[in-house]
This record gives C-alpha cells, sequence and structure tokens, in this order.
C-alpha cells in the first residue's frame, strides 16, 4: 500500500505545537527564555548519539534516537509536568500522555500510527536495553544543563541530591561510566550549594 504526502501532512503540521510547550530548564545562551519540548528532545537525542558508546549492553542507536524524538510529542496535549511534582500529578500524567499519544500518533495512517505508539510505549517502560539508554538519556540531559547554569532550575526548585540520584537511576544500571561521572557532577553542585544536599 502506497501512501501520498497529504497522509502525513496533518502529522507533521501537528509537530509544530511542541515548539510552545515550555520546560523548567532556562537557557542562559539566549536571555534566560525557558526551553520547548522540540528544542529538548533534539538535544538529547544528539547527546544520545554523541554517547552511545557508554551503553553496556548493545542498542540499535537509530532506534534509540527515534524513540526519544517522539517521546514529548505528547506533551502538545498532556504539557510538560515538572519531574519533581507529586506522585499523584505523575499518575494523572501519565494517563494524559497515553490518550496524547493516541490521538497525536492517530493522525498517521494506521501502520505508521500503531508502530510510532509502540515505541512511545516501549519507551515509557524502559525495559529493553534500547528504551533504558533513551530514558537515561532524558533524564540526564538537565544534569548537563544545571551544571553550566550553577544550579539552574534545582537552585529556583530547592532540590536536593538524592532526587536527582533516584530519576536517573537508570543510568546507573545501564551506563555506570556516566553515573559515575553524574555522581562526581552531583558532588560538586552540593558544594556549590547549587543542590542542596541528601535528606538525612
Amino acid at each position: 500500500m502506497s501512501f501520498l504526502p497529504e497522509d502525513f501532512s496533518a502529522f507533521i503540521c501537528e509537530l509544530d505545537k511542541l515548539k510552545s510547550v515550555k520546560r523548567q530548564i532556562t537557557l542562559p545562551c539566549d536571555g534566560d527564555r525557558q526551553e520547548n519540548s522540540a528544542e529538548h528532545s533534539w538535544h538529547v537525542a544528539l547527546m544520545a548519539s554523541t554517547l552511545a558508546h557508554y551503553s553496556e549492553k548493545p542498542i540499535d542507536v537509530s532506534r534509540v534516537i527515534r524513540m526519544i524524538l517522539i517521546h514529548d510529542v505528547v506533551e502538545i496535549d498532556a504539557g510538560d509536568l515538572f519531574a519533581f511534582n507529586e506522585a499523584s500529578e505523575h499518575d494523572a500524567q501519565a494517563q494524559k500522555e497515553l490518550d496524547a499519544a493516541k490521538r497525536i500518533f492517530g493522525l498517521l495512517p494506521r501502520s505508521f500510527a500503531d508502530e510510532l505508539l509502540s515505541l512511545w510505549v516501549e519507551f515509557e517502560e524502559a525495559k529493553t536495553p534500547d528504551a533504558e539508554f533513551a530514558k537515561a538519556m532524558d533524564r540526564v540531559l538537565p544534569v548537563f544543563q544545571n551544571m553550566q547554569n550553577q544550579g539552574g532550575s534545582w537552585n529556583k526548585h530547592a532540590v536536593t541530591r538524592d532526587k536527582i540520584e533516584k530519576r536517573n537511576l537508570h543510568l546507573k544500571h545501564c551506563a555506570p561510566k556516566l553515573w559515575d561521572y553524574v555522581t562526581r557532577q552531583l558532588d560538586t553542585a552540593v558544594q556549590n550549594k547549587w543542590l542542596l544536599p541528601a535528606k538525612s
């Protein structure tokens, strides 16, 4: 079965809306404006391709990048929820995101829609080597960004070190050398008072 460009145009145009979804990270390089989710996805994808050799298990880098590029598309409908909001809010967000995935990928012809929805669910569950590495990359990028911005959103929201470590546990399992690097960065952040110490 062949498809015409018109079969994809609604989905392609819908993606533009991701550029208007604001995140907590701010960009010192651009007047401290808020990063948007489309920029975030691009940055994570490029970072993953650069750091893929740190994966402990064999991964398909092209699949990893594809997961990363679609994982936040759901924020067009669901918005971006701050990582350290209450668990109940994240539970509600998960349902919003699933509904959004079905709607947005549903703009595509059925075979393509099913493929992207399956890839999105795989990323969310993070049970395969590809998905775990993709999720680890998504969660570690703010560490690099906040370290370059003297704490950035960590400072703004009084985040503690244990929360950052817990959020990045996928990295510990799938790329332990990167995990070691991150823990050293967190040591520096606490010493510089960019990040609060872990709660005892």
